[in-house]
């Protein structure tokens, strides 16, 4: 009897996306794409800024006008929703349906009719049975109709702060919203949230169930509208490379796992080359006699995995420093006036991850263990927690709230709406940031700290690099800055991440939720609870004061996307 042979998957990125399914559809000569319905094993979306009705083939990106002759009639529609044969869309205050629409697409005129009009813009719409489900932003509120009489039966609370289209499946109303970078996974009955995904790519406008033509599974496609910075070429000026700005059009498979024990979503995963090291490159004249280079690897986690990781320049020995790996380089004699070159290349997963607590799971807490009080509630980074400014600025925040995440949301609010951000080279200490009203991400995270702590909110700083956020693009990318963010302790759970600024958006707010409890696929996790980098002389911590490392070497940082993950192992 004749075996048969194990097949390998081809490692080719698009021999890859041709056995999964997992493909970036771009549709052609399109500006914006909002709202998207599935019909057979194609998908129809609008395009407002042409009023063009598209049919996209998800598998080839093929594009066609179903309404070539009334395009001007459909510009300024963004919802779009198929029941039966009718056809649903908003444009402006007013909801509109067109009968037979399915069988009329691309043959003849389509004829919409009035169904309701809102006091504010409607921006999405889905149908099923006898509900019509509108978003408005505007409102803040998604707002149920009843399909024959046009009456409001009742609205739900919007789960985000953009502008949000939605679908339904079954039981679940499916939302995703452009300002938060999500999809919310809703109860249709209820409004209730059951989970929250983070999407790979910003400005989420249109989503729709679909079919994999790989597996047959089912599918999520999201589709995404925004612009994007290129070099543009002018042979008619001076300087021909300019920087310019193009609509940025496309839409992707959304691959998400609920983990409802551990109360958190996984989304998008990617497989990337991160590379760290650093160039000996010192200011002034040193000599040191037993060093020790220590530079944090990236950690192990629920969203993160560290597959392997290899020496670059010069070979490094492994520790373990409060349970995160740490590559060592050692050297006995090190001077101003060697050429050195070291560090490690990383081949790293990482997916989004966004947890699903709300006020009412942190009810009741057990206490904050002991050693946790010793090391995360004290100033122990030049934080001027004994400082009145400071600690005026933590009961203002806190006002009289007892709920831990209402409490960690409300002093968050509250530094948005006393900090901009902008960079600097120094990082200052809270109550001087706090009085200037400018911070940085580090200046930001160090005032949040100082905030937190003085409420009994155990908290650290983590993170160190961004991977630059073009999920599509397979070539070497170099992120401009460093970048901190924090976690809060919720006893009895874990370890929660906190952005620092990325959703301080716009002033006074109302800001963003999308990083609060979640990180994008293209944060790095390196040295949780340590330093990311330090040194030591003779075995003894040197402190970054005393010999500041940005003194003596220039750090190179490059990334590279390998491959998208599919599966969730």
């Amino acid at each position: 009897m004749t075996q048969t042979p194990e097949i390998s998957l081809p490692t080719n990125p698009l021999l890859s996306a041709a056995v999964s399914g997992v493909r970036t559809v771009r549709p052609h000569g399109v500006y914006r794409l909002h709202g998207m319905v599935k019909a057979d094993d194609k998908l129809i979306a609008i395009d407002p800024v042409r009023g063009h009705l598209l049919q996209i083939d998800p598998s080839s990106d093929n594009t066609v006008v179903l309404n070539p002759f009334q395009a001007r009639e459909f510009q300024d529609v963004t919802g779009l929703a198929i029941w039966e044969d009718t056809l649903w869309l908003t444009r402006g205050n007013s909801v509109y349906f067109c009968k037979d629409a399915l069988s009329s697409l691309g043959k003849q005129k389509l004829e919409p009719e009035h169904f309701v009009t809102l006091n504010y813009p409607a921006d999405g719409v889905a149908v099923w049975d006898a509900a019509v489900y509108v978003t408005s932003a505007k409102a803040g509120s998604i707002m149920i109709f009843n399909r024959y009489s046009g009456t409001q039966i009742t609205q739900f609370y919007a789960p985000g702060i953009g502008v949000e289209n939605l679908t339904v499946r079954e039981e679940e109303l499916w939302v995703c919203d452009a300002t938060e970078q999500t999809v919310y996974c809703m109860d249709r009955a209820t409004g209730e949230v059951l989970f929250n995904i983070l999407t790979p790519f910003e400005s989420p406008t249109g989503l729709a169930f679909g079919v994999n033509p790989a597996t047959g599974k089912e599918m999520l496609y999201v589709a995404y509208s925004g612009e994007e910075i290129y070099i543009r070429d002018d042979p008619n000026s001076f300087d021909p490379h300019q920087l310019a700005f193009r609509d940025r059009v496309l839409i992707h498979p959304l691959n998400f796992h609920y983990n409802r024990e551990g109360r958190y979503t996984l989304s998008n995963g990617y497989l990337l080359e991160f590379c760290y090291v650093e160039e000996l490159s010192p200011l002034e004249e040193q000599q040191f006699e037993n060093l020790e280079w220590r530079i944090a690897l990236p950690a192990e986690t629920h969203r993160q995995k560290l597959r392997s990781v290899e020496p670059i320049g010069l070979p490094f020995t492994e520790e373990i420093q409060d349970g995160q790996r740490v590559a060592v380089f050692k050297f006995d004699s090190l001077s101003s006036h060697e050429a050195r070159i070291f560090g490690w290349k990383a081949l790293v997963e990482v997916r989004s991850i966004k947890y699903q607590l709300d006020p009412l799971d942190v009810e009741n807490l057990p206490p904050l263990p002991p050693e946790f009080k010793e090391r995360y509630l004290v100033d122990n980074d030049n934080l001027a927690m004994d400082g009145s400014i400071v600690r005026n600025a933590a009961i203002e925040a806190v006002g009289r709230e007892t709920n831990l995440l209402r409490q960690v949301l409300n002093i968050r609010d509250y530094v948005y709406d006393h900090l901009s951000y902008g960079i600097k080279p120094q990082i200052d200490p809270p109550d001087v940031v706090l009085e200037r009203g400018v911070g940085s991400c580090g200046e930001y995270v160090g005032l949040l700290l100082a905030l937190l702590r003085l409420n009994g909110i155990a908290c650290r700083t983590i993170g160190r690099y961004k991977c630059p956020p073009y999920a599509d693009r397979r070539v070497p990318q170099y992120p401009d800055y460093n970048h901190v963010w924090l976690e809060f302790y919720v006893p009895g759970f874990g370890w929660v991440p906190m952005e620092s600024n990325p959703d301080d958006i716009q002033e006074r707010g109302p800001y963003p939720l999308r990083f609060f409890m979640g990180l994008a696929w293209y944060h790095v996790e390196l040295g949780k609870g340590i330093r990311f980098e330090s040194l030591r002389l003779a075995g003894v911590p040197v402190h970054k004061r005393d010999i500041p490392i940005g003194d003596l070497a220039l750090n190179h940082i490059r990334f590279k996307i390998l491959e998208e993950l599919v599966d969730f192992d």
